[in-house]
């Protein structure tokens, strides 16, 4: 894994990490509609930038700035639709993290 101390870095911090467990199942977690990208606007889902700042109670420049660390090292996935960014996590970076650590640490 070529960016691994970059992961873990990224990982290092408990707000991050919550965000990332409440992206792998953003029905539960984010309960307003609007927060949610639909399955028709895109395959692949997606929470609103917005909506996970209000979740975390944050300034929204500091969520920003947690979200783009995240996409930097692969974690993370946008979609951009009008003024709204919607984030989802990158399931395959995650599953080669989770072999990285079971198979080579």
């Amino acid at each position: 894994m070529k960016n691994a101390v970059e992961l873990f870095k990224v990982l290092g911090n408990e707000t991050r990490l919550e965000m990332l467990h409440w992206l792998k199942e953003p029905m539960r977690h984010f309960d307003k509609p609007t927060a949610h990208l639909t399955k028709n606007m895109s395959e692949k889902g997606g929470v609103c930038v917005g909506d996970i700042q209000e979740k975390t109670t944050l300034s929204p420049s500091t969520v920003s700035h947690y979200l783009k660390m995240m996409q930097s090292v692969g974690l993370l996935e946008s979609e951009r639709h009008g003024q709204w960014t919607y984030y989802r996590r990158n399931e395959e970076v995650l599953q080669e993290l989770s072999r990285y650590i079971g198979e080579d640490l």
